[in-house]
């Protein structure tokens, strides 16, 4: 939608029910919220884009570094009258261009709306605002024991509203689910500024409509996320075990996976990086993770029993034709696993999938990536979260024009 929208802004300018906003609105707006509004040309530029490639159209009008939930409603409220268009941001870490100000629009920024407000350890609930880094929120839990189970790549830049937006998962999304599974409830600021709170701090709260649960990964179509209540659960006691398994094609990797997920041991983590990526991420941000094959499986088991269920996975991979796999301390092997996309983003446009198969057909999945590589002659960089069949094949464009980039394939 953003993308043909863009295109006819670029025509003609904004159409339809939205237009830009007039020089006497933002004097409205600057009036009501004084200096949260910034016009000046270097924040616009600022707030105009976010961790992806794309390029937005124009600048913003303004932009709202908003304060409070009630900054967010005179925004909403304003734009609501005015009829111009909003986009929101957090951290704008995001890479797939969700964050890029609308021409003429205005940017809602809650970056300094970032106040960790409660742990209530008793009943494992975190509240936040939607500004605080979701490493932040993290670390205040294992104060308590705790911790906040999801943790994308960009965990330690990321917003806790920007990840419930996204419905953001990460590394250990297999054993934990996504952000939707960790969040107990919100406050929300509807289109036209009325505020909306959803859930429960109670643990079961099962009457009615899930309202959370339409919010989250919503993307702020919806409405702006302006509080989260946030579930945590006990952290593993234990020392981690971190595993790692290389084999001679991605199709047998895949096979180690179908079986890892049919056995009675299910790891926190379970990744997989074909060569192209572990070679890129070597260019880029060099580590001692290196391998002569084509595949690496990576992971993590925790718990009391972490070092038996490491060994049964291990044996599992070479059982499933792994030329090496061995288990051990430290977690380069998986810090090498989160450096994919920014090596990928350092070498180029990354023109990226986001594609889910069940576990048991990762196999079938990267024998059909590798036949449309050999087809079109493109090398196909993939990586994946294994364990939930939930793999990202990049295409790396020639260049970052359009005309140069590799078209879509069915063979």
């Amino acid at each position: 939608m953003r993308t043909s929208y863009e295109r006819d802004q670029g025509d003609t300018g904004l159409r339809g029910h939205v237009q830009a906003a007039s020089p006497q609105a933002l004097h409205e707006l600057m009036q009501e919220l004084g200096d949260t509004v910034s016009v000046e040309p270097a924040v616009l530029a600022e707030h105009s884009r976010d961790a992806s490639r794309a390029e937005p159209v124009g600048l913003p009008a303004a932009v709202v570094q908003a304060r409070s939930a009630e900054d967010v409603r005179a925004a909403l409220r304003w734009a609501n009258a005015h009829r111009v268009p909003v986009s929101v941001r957090g951290a704008g870490t995001g890479v797939s261009g969700g964050a890029l100000a609308y021409a003429g629009g205005l940017v809602i920024s809650l970056r300094t709306l970032n106040r960790l407000l409660e742990i209530d350890a008793a009943n494992r609930i975190a509240v936040a605002d939607p500004g605080v880094v979701v490493e932040k929120l993290d670390q205040a839990a294992a104060e308590h024991g705790l911790m906040y189970a999801p943790d994308p790549v960009s965990y330690q830049t990321a917003t806790i509203g920007g990840t419930v937006a996204t419905n953001a998962g990460g590394l250990r999304c297999l054993a934990h689910g996504v952000t939707r599974d960790a969040i107990a409830g919100l406050e929300v600021v509807l289109p036209d500024g009325r505020l909306l709170h959803t859930g429960s701090r109670t643990r079961k709260n099962s009457t009615g409509y899930d309202l959370t649960g339409l919010f989250i990964g919503s993307e702020g179509t919806l409405g702006v996320v302006t509080k989260v209540l946030a579930r945590l659960k006990p952290r593993p006691t234990g020392t981690p075990v971190t595993f790692q398994a290389h084999f001679p094609t991605m199709t047998a990797a895949g096979e180690a996976v179908a079986a890892i997920m049919a056995s009675s041991t299910t790891p926190e983590i379970l990744e997989l990086m074909d060569r192209n990526c572990i070679d890129i991420v070597q260019r880029h941000f060099p580590s001692t993770i290196t391998t002569d094959g084509q595949a690496l499986l990576v992971g993590q088991t925790v718990g009391t029993d972490a070092h038996r269920q490491a060994e049964e996975i291990v044996s599992a991979c070479r059982a499933a034709g792994a030329v090496l796999a061995e288990a051990g301390d430290g977690d380069d092997v998986l810090r090498t696993r989160r450096m994919v996309n920014p090596a990928l983003s350092a070498a180029g446009l990354a023109l990226s999938c986001d594609v889910a198969v069940p576990p048991s057909r990762l196999a079938q999945m990267f024998g059909r990536i590798e036949s449309i590589s050999a087809h079109t002659g493109y090398s196909v960089n993939t990586c994946a979260h294994a364990g939930d069949g939930n793999m990202h094949p990049a295409v790396l464009a020639p260049s970052d024009s359009p005309r140069t980039w590799p078209r879509p394939s069915t063979c």
